[in-house]
């Protein structure tokens, strides 16, 4: 069997009580069920001294990992990676902050993890690629000599060409994505803009007709593969960590009275100062909840060196004081709002307390939470999950209650929709939530990933591309 190799922008090296991202878990599932390595960035930054990995070994999973410098972390992470991809990609765009000096910083960090990952190469891996940090990599590492079947996964959706072409680069991204064998995307719909793209760039005839694109003499395989969760995980750790001093003391300081969750990145795509207007809302319409029920929101936090998440964590802390200076009584305080990381099982114990999980991110690639929420239910008294419809989860989960995350009025109807479902509605939705669930678990993510990559041809190498602008 050949050798994974996968490779992200930072590599997430298990530690215990540390809660990792849905990149990092399905990344770790697929290295645990299969061995191999995981390559990328150790997360430090100083200075460079070579280019030669630190590798350890772990259960059977080599991991090797770089540090990168000062400039090169500005240039090619804060830069054009959080400034100008997560921006576009995410149609935030009248935030995306492009310059060439960051885009160049971003090629050149690629060009650098394909030097430091070709001498470790097997000539029968099978390379898998993550998110839009390394979409150039297939193209570095084919001028390094690297031959291997090389897939990408995009973690994050992927925009309409119409919203993509904001970036004076995207013809130099789309055709560098071209160069893999195999693209994977969240859902049918990231497929298609995908596809929207490449009619833009390189016209119907490199459209075929099963669904793949032509790039040259070469057919690319497009694919939509939800990332999913391991079902049985998530149960055990939900149901086990109730027994847990966290949850227990959590539980307690409830006073008995119903819980609504949130557990979300501080990142602005997560939508969350309108969700806490959605939840003020919600308690003006609807003041027979007031005293009832606490809304616990965890936001750890993220890219706090970038200006605008240091904006909304002081809109968030503001809004909550100002709707708990509002509502709040001598015993009940109607938001708990902690910028906090708990252990993956804490949090998943936490999920299983609630009667509603509140999950509604304005963009989102899938959102593994919605998925663990779900998952970590009462099956025979579970509680009630409120998307996002903009986000990738929702093509999936039909028994949630869908919203407009920019309708406040709506999200708060929603919530109240929510808390007094009958068990009987609220069996259903869970049961056909927990069937999707079963059947696009992490393992079917990435044995269907892995196989469509074992599958694909030689890689020949790509035409020169140019600047579209």
């Amino acid at each position: 069997m050949s050798r994974v190799v996968a490779v992200s922008n930072r590599v997430s090296i298990p530690r215990r009580g540390a809660a990792p991202g849905g990149l990092a878990v399905g990344v770790l599932a697929a290295m645990q069920a299969r061995g191999g390595l995981w390559f990328g960035w150790s997360g430090q930054v100083g200075e460079r001294e070579d280019d030669d990995p630190e590798v350890v070994t772990r259960n059977g999973i080599s991991f090797a990992t770089i540090d990168l410098e000062e400039a090169e972390f500005t240039r090619f992470l804060n830069g054009f990676s959080n400034g100008a991809l997560w921006p576009t990609f995410h149609y935030f765009l009248e935030t995306v902050n492009f310059s060439d000096e960051d885009y160049a910083g971003y090629l050149a960090v690629n060009r650098r993890f394909a030097a430091s990952l070709a001498p470790l190469l097997r000539d029968d891996d099978l390379l898998w690629v993550h998110d839009f940090h390394l979409i150039p990599l297939a193209r570095a590492l084919r001028e390094q000599g690297a031959q291997q079947p090389a897939a990408f996964f995009l973690h994050v959706p992927f925009p309409h060409v119409e919203a993509l072409r904001v970036l004076p680069v995207y013809g130099e991204l789309v055709n560098a994505m071209l160069v893999y064998d195999v693209l994977g995307f969240q859902t049918e719909g990231d497929v298609e803009s995908f596809r929207s793209a490449v009619l833009q760039l390189h016209g119907a005839e490199a459209l075929l007709p099963d669904g793949s694109v032509r790039a040259g003499e070469r057919r690319v395989v497009l694919g939509a593969y939800p990332i999913g969760v391991d079902v049985e995980a998530v149960q055990r750790e939900a149901v086990e960590s109730q027994g847990s001093d966290e949850v227990r003391r959590m539980i307690a300081g409830l006073l008995g009275r119903r819980l609504m969750i949130g557990v979300d990145r501080l990142d602005y795509s997560k939508g969350l100062v309108k969700r806490f207007q959605a939840y003020e809302r919600f308690l003006e319409i609807h003041p027979d909840n007031l005293g009832r029920l606490t809304y616990l929101q965890i936001a750890p936090l993220s890219r706090t060196d970038l200006r605008a998440y240091s904006r909304i964590r002081r809109d968030l802390e503001q809004t909550a004081g100002r709707i708990n200076g509002r509502f709040a009584e001598t015993d009940w305080t109607p938001i708990r709002y902690l910028n906090r990381n708990f252990p993956h099982e804490a949090l998943m114990g936490f999920l299983r307390a609630a009667q509603v999980g509140l999950v509604t991110p304005v963009r989102d690639g899938m959102n593994l939470v919605a998925k663990e929420f779900v998952a970590a239910q009462d099956p025979e008294d579970p509680g009630v999950l409120v998307l996002s419809s903009l986000a990738g989860a929702a093509r999936e989960l039909a028994g949630a209650v869908l919203v407009n995350p920019h309708d406040t009025r709506g999200v708060a109807l929603a919530i109240q929709m929510a808390l007094s479902m009958p068990l009987a509605e609220r069996l259903d939705r869970h049961a056909a939530n927990l069937a999707v669930l079963r059947r696009n678990d992490i393992a079917a993510w990435h044995t269907r990933m892995i196989a469509a990559l074992g599958e694909a041809t030689a890689i020949e190498r790509p035409p020169r591309v140019r600047r579209v602008r």
